[in-house]
């Protein structure tokens, strides 16, 4: 792992948990962070993609910043990516306020930026955030690409920019992503945002992972970390291939969000799977393929 960042290893983008009406629900938020610190994970990301921030309120997200800070002794980033610049600096504000170690920031959506435009975006986030934060690169989701000239050029104007969430199905953007930043920056963490990535994101000089499946198997991505501590390649090998066969969990429903929830919620039971996803729910063969998966029953 990078060894001058002091955001390497696993993390955790932690679901929110909503009661049966679609609320959320701070016991099950606090059972579930409580379940994460135990795993001995490195960092809990808050309202991350899985998380559902793009369908929460901004009195609800700021509601979440203020009072999730107190539910683990972890390290917490809080994801304040919002169209709207004064909603940003409000979370973000809020955030610092918490004690939070840093914020995530993706770059605007809905309309498709030039790569002009997202440096200039990051650029104004840069002057103007006051704490370390991240940028969150997802292509697929923003209809732009931070490339990887573009988050080197920042790292290097910027100290505060501490990593990248690089949520890009191709590992040679991410292995990229590393040369270019630690060419100007070796203490900027590159973090995979694909679970399966973890381990090549290792070999490739890269600080860790983004990994939704840490809200259902986070002690098996920890065993990973350990084992590349250890230089245990046979280890490795077979983690990586438990962690392609936990893989099945984005394909078994149409919701990833909801089907995550589902699992959470069967094997932990602190929680509902109820999402703001319309239509995510499992049936009944989809339901018995999520309990064989993950030994649920």
């Amino acid at each position: 792992m990078t060894r001058h960042s002091e955001f390497t290893g696993v993390w955790c983008p932690s679901i929110t948990p909503m009661d049966s009406e679609g609320s959320i629900d701070y016991a099950g938020l606090s059972k579930h962070l409580a379940r994460l610190t135990d795993a001995r994970i490195d960092v809990i990301l808050l309202m991350g993609s899985i998380g559902e921030f793009a369908s929460l309120s901004l009195e609800e997200r700021l509601g979440l910043i203020r009072k999730a800070r107190a539910m683990s002794s972890l390290k917490m980033v809080a994801n304040v990516s919002s169209p709207c610049l004064s909603d940003v600096h409000q979370m973000a504000e809020a955030a610092y306020q918490s004690g939070y170690d840093a914020v995530m920031v993706l770059p605007p959506y809905y309309y498709g930026q030039t790569a002009n435009q997202v440096l200039s975006y990051f650029r104004q986030m840069g002057q103007k955030l006051k704490g370390k934060w991240f940028a969150y690169n997802f292509p697929a989701r923003t209809g732009c690409d931070i490339t990887p000239e573009i988050a080197a050029t920042l790292a290097a104007e910027f100290p505060d920019f501490a990593g990248i969430k690089d949520t890009v199905d191709c590992q040679s953007h991410t292995r990229n992503m590393i040369l270019a930043t630690q060419a100007v920056r070796p203490d900027f963490a590159v973090l995979s945002g694909y679970d399966e990535y973890f381990i090549p994101n290792l070999m490739a000089g890269g600080a860790g992972v983004i990994s939704g499946l840490n809200n259902v198997m986070p002690e098996l991505f920890v065993k990973a970390r350990e084992a590349w501590q250890k230089g245990d390649l046979s280890a490795l090998t077979e983690i990586q291939r438990d962690i392609g066969r936990g893989m099945a969990i984005y394909a078994i429903g149409d919701d990833f969000v909801t089907t995550i929830k589902t699992v959470v919620s069967r094997k932990f039971g602190y929680s509902t799977p109820v999402s703001r996803n319309a239509g995510g729910e499992l049936n009944a063969s989809q339901l018995q393929q999520a309990d064989s998966q993950f030994s649920i029953g």
